[in-house]
């Protein structure tokens, strides 16, 4: 048998049950059933979200607030904590079209002044939870969940909430840290 014609006999059996129907649902099936939805500033939880989404598989849908969040970090974070103490729930840019057909919610997010960052609230608020169950993904910058998993079950008293998969990732605040201690070295000389 030629090189050419075993490749042949190898992928055909392959390329048909891609093709047929019931592979063709299995994976419609599949992305209709799950739902990567996630937060980020920095970019840390998107490759987090990015990864889940691609070796479940599952769609993604990236959280937006209507109007974006400062690009510096210390006026988000500013802004964060007025919208955190106020209770303030930022108007979402968009929302998760047919929602009601996801039963597993991936949700994404850093933790913002030791809660889940206001924007979550809104896209819980907005996304009737209701017998879905949520697998929460959090980064934080070293200061742990904070209360971040009374906000997901107060926002989604209905939903199921899993136990979260937690990762620091404080790089941004670990740079600035870094960079203010070597301009106060420069200055020091």
């Amino acid at each position: 048998m030629t090189d050419l014609s075993r490749r042949v006999m190898l992928t055909v059996p392959i390329l048909l049950s891609a093709c047929s129907p019931v592979a063709s649902e299995a994976r419609d099936m599949a992305k209709s059933k799950i739902l990567v939805a996630y937060f980020t500033r920095s970019g840390n939880t998107k490759v987090i979200a990015g990864t889940v989404q691609r070796d479940l598989p599952a769609d993604l849908f990236e959280i937006q607030p209507k109007t974006p969040y400062p690009d510096d970090y210390e006026a988000t974070v500013e802004q964060a904590r007025i919208e955190r103490d106020r209770g303030i729930e930022p108007p979402l840019l968009g929302t998760v079209p047919d929602f009601d057909r996801y039963g597993d919610i991936y949700l994404a997010f850093p933790i913002w002044g030791e809660t889940a960052p206001p924007v979550i609230r809104s896209f819980l608020k907005t996304h009737d939870t209701s017998s879905k169950v949520i697998r929460p993904l959090i980064t934080h910058g070293g200061y742990g969940l904070g209360n971040s998993l009374s906000v997901l079950k107060a926002h989604a008293p209905t939903a199921q909430i899993e136990p979260p998969f937690i990762m620091e990732a404080d790089q941004e605040r670990r740079t600035l840290t870094q960079v203010r201690a070597w301009l106060s070295q420069l200055a020091e000389n």
